[in-house]
């Protein structure tokens, strides 16, 4: 499970907190919990955020506050398209790893 939090929200002290893709996975192989800080940009965000949980990281942490309940919230603004967009990547990506149930399946594509 995956966690977004915003740039005020408070660290847990028994979390690492990695800058790189190689930091990331040996900490996790330590089987530390590892904290990620996410580029401002919105798509750089995106693609970190995928990189980062595809090596282990478990919390990520936005420029932006994070919304609480993303699907529910009309991303009007920037930094609420940007904490929803990293939390539908990371979604994404523990999907793909085998971690959560695909948001949406199709059967019978041909």
């Amino acid at each position: 499970m995956t966690l977004v939090i915003g740039p005020d929200d408070p660290a847990d002290p028994e979390w690492a907190e990695a800058a790189s893709l190689p930091e990331v996975s040996a900490l996790v192989r330590a089987g530390r919990t590892v904290l990620v800080t996410l580029p401002e940009d919105e798509t750089e965000a995106i693609a970190a955020a995928a990189a980062y949980a595809w090596a282990g990281a478990g919390v990520f942490r936005t420029s932006h506050p994070a919304t609480s309940h993303p699907a529910t919230s009309h991303p009007a603004t920037s930094h609420r398209a940007t904490s929803h967009s990293v939390r539908q990547a990371l979604d994404m990506t523990e999907a793909l790893l085998g971690r959560r149930p695909p948001a949406l399946t199709r059967r019978g594509l041909a």
